[in-house]
């Protein structure tokens, strides 16, 4: 298992170069000078200036030369300042990291904690009414945009009832009733699409399961229903729908950047929309770099999760 875990994170690195090299290129190839955004409206600079500024950045010299000198430093765990605050990327990055993983934790065990016991009644209970709400509340689930859902919720509970906080945060480590309450609209509207998505594929590959032989021979034998479902069923039903969740996990890091917006969360997702506006490059680089090991990192945990739950499948 090892040798296969530090191939895996071997392979990462191509991946994460052409990442990254993709962003930075496009971040330097629209239209614009990026000094002037960097510079603002407010401060009048004459040619010699910007030109320093310029040749400071590194701005003048090709795109692959840039890159190579922001990768170079990178490696060596300098990441650079934020153009705009001046502050250690790093820095930035560590203030806002704690606001999207919380959001993303709560958006994620919300859907696990409602998809799997709504998908599993709903195969057991194949054609009734619980069966045929399910399917319902999943198919508005897959449908609603999570950032529509968020007005509705805003609208709802914090206009009309005034029941929930609609912005800011508080975390969960300092004050964690307080915390919740602000986590709670924000988690439901990001975890809403992945929640009608989960339930569907329990149910589907519940269905399938249940239909087998190994099933109807524990059924056969007297085995009580529930240790049929739960121990003999579910496990072998999970395996779809580990990859189902693995594949969440960027769609959660981007929906984060639309969520975070809406509730003005000071999440990784709103820093990366600012720096994207302000061409804050060294905020991007750091930030998609992240991203994009997150999103590998939780393909490589599906992968042994998928081994540990069929003891048939090796990886070498």
């Amino acid at each position: 298992m090892w040798p296969y875990i530090v191939k895996r994170l071997l392979q990462m690195v191509p991946v994460l170069l052409l990442v990254t090299f993709m962003v930075f290129s496009m971040l330097l190839m629209i239209p614009g000078d990026p000094v002037r955004a960097i510079v603002g409206s407010g401060e009048a600079l004459d040619k010699e200036q910007l030109e320093a500024l310029r040749h400071e950045l590194n701005l003048d010299k090709p795109i692959p030369v840039q890159y190579f000198i922001w990768l170079s430093r990178a490696v060596q765990g300098d990441f650079g300042r934020s153009n705009q605050t001046k502050k250690p990327v790093l820095v930035e990055i560590k203030n806002r990291l704690p606001v999207t993983i919380q959001l993303g934790l709560a958006a994620f065990l919300l859907s696990i904690v409602i998809a799997l016991p709504a998908g599993i009644i709903s195969a057991v209970r194949r054609g009734s009414r619980l069966d045929f709400a399910a399917t319902v509340l999943s198919m508005g689930g897959v449908a609603m945009p999570g950032f529509w859902l968020g007005i509705l919720l805003i609208l709802l509970f914090g206009v009309t009832l005034h029941w929930l906080p609609t912005n800011g945060f508080v975390s969960l480590v300092d004050q964690p009733f307080t915390g919740l309450k602000h986590l709670i609209l924000p988690a439901i509207s990001l975890g809403v699409t992945g929640t009608a998505l989960n339930m569907r594929q329990i149910r589907s590959s519940m269905l399938e399961v249940l239909a087998q032989d190994y099933v109807r021979t524990a059924r056969a034998k007297g085995l009580a229903e529930r240790s049929v479902i739960w121990v003999h069923a579910l496990k072998n039903a999970l395996l779809p729908v580990v990859t189902i969740t693995a594949l969440q996990i960027g769609r959660l890091l981007g929906g984060a950047v639309v969520i975070e917006t809406l509730f003005a969360l000071p999440g990784m997702g709103r820093l990366m929309v600012n720096a994207v506006f302000l061409r804050d490059i060294p905020v991007v680089q750091t930030s998609v770099l992240l991203v994009a090991a997150a999103v590998l990192l939780s393909n490589l945990i599906a992968d042994l999760i998928y081994a540990w739950l069929d003891p048939r499948i090796r990886y070498v």
